[in-house]
């Protein structure tokens, strides 16, 4: 009979696969929740539960023909899907991102008070002085992780649907026209623009318009806006 092995010369030994149940009782036994939630909701979860009390805001730039470059906040409040444009300009500084973001609390006024966070990216134009404005509305601060769009998904939709709908069929001069079409703009999207997420209703509407079926009496009237880019429609009264 030959002499034992020697252990120290043995392969190394291979633990055995936990069971899911050990995994599991582990984890539970360290207070880790399980994946996905990890002690909290997923944040589309969130942007969803708390849609009433988000305003977000991106920056929207603007390339003149003259190949200037302007900057525009724009500012959307998720619960009612409303558009703001606080600004344009061609320097956007800290201290002018700030005071925008005055002039909006000023405008919104009792508006501001179910609003709760302010979903923003880390872009640098904003500063100390854009967040201390909404900080002093007891606002949150809530920055989205970097090169990461989706989280701030309805600001960068908002943009999108500016460019798409009139940007890329106008072309800008100067900040003065620059302003003239992001105005426009802004009414046709807060009190004509149907939003699939509030039932086919603009923004700025309650209840869907009365339904017609006698064509004969009651005509629809065309209004250009920006000249014929963009088309809205109403009953004749």
């Amino acid at each position: 009979m030959g002499a034992p092995a020697d252990p120290r010369r043995a392969g190394p030994t291979r633990t055995p696969p936990s069971a899911a149940s050990a995994v599991w009782k582990i984890l539970h036994a360290a207070g880790i929740d399980p994946a996905p939630r990890r002690a909290g909701p997923a944040w589309r979860e969130f942007l969803t539960n708390q849609a009433q009390g988000i305003i977000a805001v991106d920056f929207l730039h603007i390339d003149t023909v003259l190949g200037r470059r302007l900057y525009a906040p724009a500012f959307l409040e998720h619960g009612t899907r409303r558009l703001h444009i606080a600004g344009i300009t061609a320097h956007p500084t800290r201290e002018w991102a700030g005071q925008q973001a005055r002039n909006l609390t000023t405008d919104l006024c009792t508006r501001m008070e179910p609003l709760r966070f302010l979903l923003r990216d880390r872009d640098g134009k904003y500063g100390q002085p854009f967040d201390a404005v909404f900080e002093a509305e007891e606002m949150e601060i809530l920055k989205s992780a970097p090169r990461a769009p989706r989280t701030n998904a309805h600001g960068e939709r908002v943009i999108g649907s500016i460019r798409r709908e009139a940007l890329d069929h106008v072309l800008i001069m100067n900040e003065a026209h620059a302003w003239h079409v992001l105005a426009a703009y802004e009414r046709h999207y807060n009190e004509h623009r149907p939003r699939r997420a509030r039932g086919q209703l603009p923004p700025g509407a309650d209840q869907q318009p009365i339904t017609v079926h006698d064509l004969e009496v009651r005509r629809l009237l065309r209004t250009r806006i920006l000249g014929g880019a963009i088309n809205e429609y109403r009953y004749a009264t």
